[in-house]
Parts: C-alpha cells; structure tokens; sequence
C-alpha cells in the first residue's frame, strides 16, 4: 500500500491515546464478563446439540416456546441451513438422549403439522466431561502464553517477552469481552465451545506474528541507529513494517469476512472471533506490545 510506502506517524510519541483505548475497552470487557459472564457451549456446560432438518423454516421464537416445557428448560434454537433448527438443551441429571430426541421430534411435530422433523446430527457431553474439556481450555490457552513469553525471552529478551505477552491477553481480554457483551443481541450463536477456543488461539499466533515483525526490526534498528533513542527507534521499526501490517491484516480479513458471510451458522461465532481478534491483535502489536517495552526501557533507564 502506498500510503503506508513510506511512513513516519509519530505511533510512539502518541502512545498514550493507545492507552486510553485500550484501557477504555479492557475496563469495559471486564466489567461485562464480570457482570454477564460468558455464554458457554454445551462443550464447557454439558447438554445435548441436535440437528433437525425438515422443519419448513420455522420461527425459533416459536420453537423454543414450545419445547420450553417438555425440556424442563428453555433450550437455544437457531436456524441452521435452509430448513433445519440447532436445538441446544442442558443436561438435567441422567437424562436419556434418546428421550430426548424423541421429545423434541414428537413436540415439533405435534406444534407445528407442516413440519416433518427429522434429527440429522446428536452431540452429547455430560458434566463431568465438560468440565474436563473447561479445564483443559483454559490450560491450552495460559499454556501457550508461558511457551510465548519463553520464546521471546530466547529470542530477544525480558521486556519484549513482557509486551508480547501484555499484547496478548489485551486482544484475548477483549475479544471475550465482545463477546460476554453481544452474545443474545446478534442473530447468530457466540457461546464459548472448542471451536472458540481454537480461534482464540489463532489469534494469539496472528497477533504474535506481527509483534515478532516489529521487534525484529527494533533489534536491527538498534546496531544501525546507534545515536538515536530508543523511542524513536521502535517508532521507525513500527512506520517501516507498518505496510507489510497493513496488508497482511486486510488480506486475512477479507478472507475471514467472507467465511463469516458465506459459511455456515456454525462457523458464524468461529468466523466472527476472527474478525475482532485479525483488528485487536493489528491494534496491539503497535499500541500495546512495542509502547510497553518502550515504558520498561525508559524506567530502567531512570536513575535509580
């Protein structure tokens, strides 16, 4: 992009309006996990997850109504393909999946007389496993943060490990706060499953990619520009990787945009963690990752 050919924004210099950002959106994530928590899967929570085809596009509202009763429960419906309903109902004790599915067909069935319902695809996960699958989650997640603060810690040193580690749980914190605060406001499910989870660790590996890039070009900036302060030499580090940013970040974007236009409604949250995640980790590896080692190097550099 020629626009970015040959920059100089003065990014560093202006730091501080990233922190306002960044802490505006940080304090409001946590505020509404806090608040509203998250809305998990039945992967984290247990149920069943059943797929009906042949409901000639029945309204959700209606279908939730009427299997509210018969599931013990309000269960989560929503369309799936041209004519089918994903029907999400939690686990209430030892409870039969059969029963269950017979339950479903029978009350859609005698609800609705048009429809002809039919179960094409069954999940089941009981509690003590969802818990495990919890667990595991959050492992795999804070697992990979220590591998990636060691990692920069081998390869450059201690304070560019501490601000590629900030950067990232800044871009997880807010993208699970977008969630906590849209899941139920927009039309398609943004409950927390293992597909989730493996899109919050793409983003982690994109949002690292691009701050390994900035700092790599800080570290051959250091041995060339040896007159120059340390500020202004990750400022120009940022301005000249900031096209191939750019572009790297709008490429994948349109290609993630497209899977959450054109996919299916189960990749609707997948594709969607994505998109928040391709902008907050674009957004990070300038205002978050490379100003946070600029901050530990200005206070070791002060007199003690």
């Amino acid at each position: 992009m020629r626009l970015f050919e040959n920059a100089d924004y003065s990014l560093v210099t202006n730091r501080r309006i990233g922190y306002i950002i960044s802490g505006t959106l940080l304090t409001v994530s946590i505020l509404s996990l806090l608040v509203r928590g998250l809305a998990l899967g039945i992967d984290f929570r247990g149920g069943f997850e059943f797929v009906v085809g042949n409901t000639q596009n029945l309204n959700t509202v209606d279908v939730r109504g009427a299997l509210t009763g018969p599931l013990d429960g309000q269960p989560e419906v929503k369309t799936y393909g041209d004519q089918g309903l994903l029907i999400r109902a939690s686990v209430k004790g030892e409870t039969n999946t059969n029963e269950v599915q017979n339950t479903i067909v029978s009350t859609i069935r005698n609800e609705f007389p048009e429809a002809n319902p039919k179960i094409e695809k069954t999940s089941v996960v009981g509690p003590r496993f969802a818990e495990d699958l919890k667990r595991g989650a959050i492992y795999a997640v804070f697992g990979a943060l220590a591998v990636i603060f060691l990692y920069i810690l081998a390869r450059f040193e201690w304070r560019y490990s501490v601000g590629a580690v900030a950067a990232l749980i800044h871009d997880v914190t807010i993208t699970l706060g977008i969630f906590s605060i849209l899941a139920g406001v927009v039309p398609f499910s943004l409950q927390i499953d293992q597909g989730i989870i493996a899109a919050f660790l793409t983003i982690v590996g994109y949002s690292l990619n691009d701050t390994v890039v900035v700092f790599d070009r800080v570290r051959e900036y250091v041995n060339l520009l040896k007159t120059e302060s340390f500020p202004t030499i990750v400022n120009k580090s940022i301005n000249a990787t900031l096209s191939r940013t750019v572009v790297t970040s709008v490429t994948t974007l349109i290609v993630v945009t497209v899977l959450f236009i054109f996919g299916s409604e189960v990749l609707r949250g997948f594709s969607f963690a994505l998109i928040i995640g391709v902008i907050i980790g674009t957004y990070s590896s300038v205002f978050v990752a490379s100003p946070t080692v600029v901050e530990l190097n200005r206070r070791l550099e002060q007199p003690a």
